[in-house]
Parts: C-alpha cells; structure tokens; sequence
C-alpha cells in the first residue's frame, strides 16, 4: 500500500480514522482534535450532500466516489479538492467500518470546472439585450465558485485619445443578479457601486481585485455604503471584483461574494473568475455592434417623426416607443402637417415588416403622405389622398402592406373643430370627449382595406366634431395586439384603462405614456399621438 499515490484509510465504527498508508497528503489536511468531528474538515458548502452522500452508501452497502473540498492543516481558511473512494465492511465483531482512499484531486478539479464553466461562456449569444449575456454568465459560477454575482454594465465615453472612459463619463447599470438560495436580496446599487474607492481602482486600472475580510465585517473605506450593507446582511466573507474588457476598455464589472461565512476564494479561484468572466469579451463586442446598428437605424426612424406643428387652439402630443423584446426596427410612424392657420392633417401607420428595409419604406411612405397632404389643402377627402398615396406607393414598387389614418382637422368655430378621416386597415382612433366616456371612431362597415393590397380601391371619409376639451388619440397596432390575445377585449381594455386616467385627471403627455403596456409586453413598436381640443388664444 505504501506504494500507491493516495492515502489508505480505515473509519471505524466508533468513528476513528486510523491511516494504513500515506502519500504525504495526510501532513497538509486539517486533522479533527478533540471535540471536534472529522466532517469539520468539510468545505460548508459540501458538508449536506457529502453526509447525504455518505449516509446513502451505508444504507445500501455500496461504494463512495467522490470529490469533495478538505481543510487545509497550515491555512486553515482554505480547501482542497480531495477525491475519495470508500467501501464499508463489517469489522470483526460485525459492525459497519469504512476502509477507503484519498487522493489529491484539486488540479484535476480546476481543469474540469473551468472547461465546464467556459462551455458555458461559449454558448453565450451576442444577445439583443446586454442582460441575456449577463443572465448566463452569472449563473455559471453560483454557486461553483461564489454565493453571489452582480454584473454592472458600464456606459462611458471615452477620454482624450480615445482612451479608457473618463470617471465622470460612467454610468454603470445592474444587468444580471445571481444569487445563492437563502441570500438576502440585492440593494438597487446601479447608481452606487462606482462611489467605492476599490470598485473604482478596478475598474480604471482594468486589474482584478479581492477583498478578504471578516464575515460580516466588510471594509467601509473600500466599498460603497449600500454595498457595505449587503455584506453585511448576508456574513459575506470576501469580495472579488473582475473587469470585462473589451477593445482596451472596461466595458462590464463583475462583483463576486462569498457569503454565510463561506471561506472566500484563493488566488487559483480568482484566476478562473477572470478567465471566465473574460470569455464575455466576445458576445459582449458582437452585442454592442448590435445595439449600436440598432441605434443608428432608431436614429434614422426618429428623424421621419417630426415634431408637431403650432396651431391655435390645439396641443399636440406623440410618442414613439420600440419594441423592447428584439434589436429591430420597424415601420410605425406619426405626423402632423399644418395645412393653413385653422387646419392640420394628422397620420399615423405601420409598414409591415421589422427591419432597416421597413423604416426605410416608412420614410418613404410618410413623405408622401406629408406632401399629398400639404398639397390637397385642408377641404381635401383623406379617403381621395389616401387612394393617390396608394397608386403612387403600388407605382413605386414600395412596401407589400401599410395601415394607416389619415385625418383632416379644421376649426368651425373658436370651440369646435370637424374631423374627417378615412382608414385603411388600422386600430380605430379613439375619441375622448371633456363630458363622456371614451369611444373609438368605426364607420358603418369595417375598415377600408389596408394600402398595397389591390389596385384603386374606392375609399371612405368618416366625419365627427371635436369640442374644447376633447381629445383624439391615433395609435398603432402594437398598443392592441399580441399573440394569442382577442383584439375586441384588448381594445375594451384600452378604452376602459383611457377611462380610468381620464377620470384621475392625468395629464395628455403623461396619459399615452401610461397606456403602453409594461416593457416586457411589449413585443411590437408602438406610435401615439394625440391631439387636445383648447380655447384658442
């Protein structure tokens, strides 16, 4: 026995450990003393399973084959990988004892743990949304090597020299929390956790860093107060702090803890974190080219809405909002033109298609619309433009399908205004008159068809009347449809949550906005513009 690499035991029954053969392993582990049971050499986190683990075999008489974290002898505070192998037997007075190997394990364990947790890393996708890649990236190393990880996102120009981001410029956010079972949750620290001076060392000299202290007892000076109070609540014991860096800029910030008195990682741990939280390099520059193709193409669809016109007697108010489940773009719009000084047309429409190619066409078509519109003057039909729109945009080769409504306003009398619109294929606009529940405008048939379908459609003009204090809301079909949803029970909703804000006296700015449905539902673009009938001056 002296001849093999590994250190034969034998537990008796009374639980004795009593060493056959040794490899040198036994003078580096702790050793239980008196008082003490030998599963107190155990690693906190794995002393549950291994005693589940342990208590199995006896129960079925069957073989232990494990890995499992040791105490060491001189350092007390850290651990190493042991892989032990036991079998129990029956001793001579036929009592169960253990006679069982053990064997150094821990460079076998890092090289497996760090191809099992860059695997994961590797499948990391260049995400539409940053908190995807994050998302996946914390939740490969909790709770194999922390008990919890917060990944901030850091926004910042860069300095002179286009070199790293000035202090000043970042503007960190919180994207993904992974946090072990039973840990208090985490403080909002987005706006907080660059005003600690260790954070902020990081992040500047793009150099890891671990703070080992205490359980409990983080150090005030090195980290921010809402940070400092998160320790302590949870008895963390360290802190390992990992720049993301991309391109030579620190583009992400990795917090690490080891909490509930868990020992805190050594130097071989914090190697392996920063190998790993590396491997976001690469999703995150394929995911910040996205966004910044995203931004440019937003920034091109922004430029077609143009602000709204100053009329005498009329407030106007648009949104434009996109879709915050996907890096695209698409084909909504707005507008208002002035036609004369007591007249306006007003538009809205959705290009089908989600990509560069429909804002494009959207740009296209709403400089049309603008033109017809400004061109026909304030008696013109909408029904009359909106078949020239359609022959004009058939004749052009342009989009294969476009809703939209195209309404005429001009002022009757200093408090009265007539409307006439015509609609083709869109969500009906919705009237909220000063003394009455909301209503949508239908005519008496469905709408027309949408433009682009067929070739020079006859078109209707639906008329109302506005009075002081009314208000027209014109909106796109991401604002009333998802999938799997009734149309006519979103649209009942929406006129009865209208009602609602109505009747609280929210105002017109702030009511559109608080008609978009919460941002993880929102799987379309959504446009909204609403005009408010006032005394003219």
């Amino acid at each position: 026995m002296s001849a093999v690499p590994q250190s034969v035991w034998v537990l008796s029954a009374d639980g004795v450990i009593t060493l056959l053969a040794g490899s040198g392993l036994r003078e580096r582990l702790w050793h239980p003393d008196d008082g003490t049971s030998w599963m107190d050499a155990v690693h906190p986190k794995d002393r549950d399973w291994f005693r589940r683990a342990w208590r199995r075999t006896t129960e079925e008489s069957s073989p232990l084959d494990t890995v499992v974290r040791v105490r060491l002898k001189d350092t007390p505070d850290r651990f190493r990988h042991i892989k032990i192998i036991a079998v129990p037997v029956l001793d001579e007075e036929g009592d169960t004892e253990w006679v069982g190997t053990a064997a150094d394990a821990e460079d076998h364990w890092r090289v497996r743990i760090r191809e099992k947790l860059l695997a994961r890393m590797a499948a990391v996708p260049a995400a539409h949304d940053l908190s995807e890649a994050f998302l996946t990236t914390a939740a490969a190393v909790v709770p194999e090597l922390a008990d919890a990880v917060a990944v901030f996102h850091l926004r910042g120009e860069r300095g002179p020299g286009h070199g790293p981001p000035r202090r000043a410029a970042y503007a960190p956010s919180t994207q993904s929390v992974g946090l072990a079972p039973g840990l208090p949750s985490l403080y909002p620290l987005d706006s907080d956790i660059l005003r600690g001076v260790a954070p902020r060392e990081v992040v500047e000299n793009q150099e890891a860093r671990l703070l080992v202290f205490p359980p409990g007892e983080p150090p005030e000076d090195s980290l921010s107060t809402a940070s400092v109070r998160w320790l302590r609540r949870s008895g963390a014991t360290s802190v390992a702090l990992v720049p993301v860096v991309v391109d030579g800029r620190a583009v992400a910030l990795v917090a690490t803890t080891t909490c509930r008195g868990n020992p805190p990682p050594d130097e071989a741990d914090l190697n392996l974190l920063q190998d790993v939280f590396q491997q976001m390099s690469g999703p995150l520059r394929r995911t910040m080219e996205l966004q910044s193709i995203r931004d440019k193409a937003l920034a091109l669809q922004q430029s077609f809405l143009t602000p709204p016109p100053v009329v005498d007697g009329i407030s106007i108010t648009a949104l434009y909002h996109p879709a915050d489940s996907a890096a695209e773009v698409g084909g909504d719009w707005y507008d208002a033109v002035r036609l004369s000084a007591d007249s306006l047309a007003l538009s809205i429409g959705d290009i089908a298609g989600h990509d560069l190619n429909a804002a494009a066409a959207m740009g296209r078509v709403n400089s049309l619309l603008r033109g017809l519109a400004y061109d026909s003057g304030p008696a013109a039909s909408p029904a009359v433009t909106l078949r020239r729109l359609d022959r004009i945009v058939q004749a052009l080769d342009g989009p294969s399908m476009v809703t939209t409504v195209h309404t005429v306003i001009r002022r009757l009398a200093p408090r009265v205004w007539r409307v006439t619109l015509s609609n083709a294929g869109h969500p009906p606009p919705m009237l909220i008159p000063r003394d009455a529940p909301p209503r949508y405008l239908h005519g008496l048939t469905a709408p027309d068809p949408p433009l682009c379908v067929t070739d020079d459609l006859p078109r209707t003009d639906l008329h109302t009347v506005i009075r002081e204090g009314d208000t027209l809301v014109l909106y796109t079909d991401g604002l009333v449809e998802a999938p799997g949803t009734d149309i006519g029970d979103n649209l009942r909703r929406l006129r009865e949550h209208t009602e609602a804000l109505v009747r609280a006296g929210v105002p017109l700015e702030t009511l559109i906005r608080k008609l978009l449905p919460p941002a993880h539902d929102r799987l379309d673009d959504i446009a909204v513009i609403a005009l408010h009938a006032r005394a003219g001056q």
